[in-house]
């Protein structure tokens, strides 16, 4: 089956952008581009924590949510929640009511805090990470630097974060170029590599 589907405007895009009409917005908008914003990279974090197990649709649709539960994934705020902060996330229906991950986010929230003293960034620690010679797009579920990311990460203290999990990051914030071959925002996200100075 190909990669890539004709869509409503009858551009070519990666088959995934078809599945719900929400997609097509975030894939040409938002999905492969490069990231530098440290809060928007902690958002990404934990909303790829948030999906695993779950449809991205769900996660998406609930995004919105997700920034108002968690104060905009400001992880400066969200290392602070406590009890109370996770006992109203778990009852808050407009996000996914998950325990394990809703602890995630606020332990991840910590060692955040914790990177950024240590590394300067999220971005500067992140983006060192980016493969030199990139997987064929949308070949495989895990690569090499996405299973060292997630070890290094474990090894820090952030939780419910694994290797395919540490992909699916990757794609999102542009460390890969995963738009299939053929897809039309495959040069756009390459130009927009090529015009990014990761930072240091």
């Amino acid at each position: 089956m190909s990669e890539i589907i004709e869509g409503p405007d009858g551009k070519p895009r990666c088959r995934w952008a078809n599945s719900a009409p929400d997609f097509y917005a975030y894939h040409d908008t938002e999905w492969g581009y490069p990231v530098e914003n440290d809060i928007r990279l902690y958002e990404k974090i934990c909303l790829e924590s948030f999906q695993s197990g779950l449809s991205w649709r769900t996660i998406l649709a609930k995004r919105e949510n997700f920034r108002a539960a968690f104060s905009g994934f400001d992880f400066a705020k969200v290392a602070k929640f406590g009890a109370a902060d996770v006992a109203r996330l778990l009852a808050d229906a407009g996000i996914v009511r998950h325990r394990g991950k809703i602890e995630a986010a606020i332990n991840n929230a910590k060692r955040a805090l914790e990177m950024v003293e240590a590394e300067g960034s999220l971005a500067a620690y992140f983006w060192r990470f980016e493969p030199k010679t990139p997987p064929p797009p949308q070949s495989v579920t895990t690569i090499p630097e996405a299973i060292l990311l997630a070890k290094d990460l474990k090894k820090r203290g952030w939780t419910f974060f694994g290797p395919t999990t540490a992909f699916a990051f990757m794609q999102a914030m542009g460390l890969v170029n995963d738009h299939a071959i053929g897809c039309f925002m495959r040069q756009k996200a390459t130009d927009l590599r090529a015009d990014f100075t990761p930072p240091v």
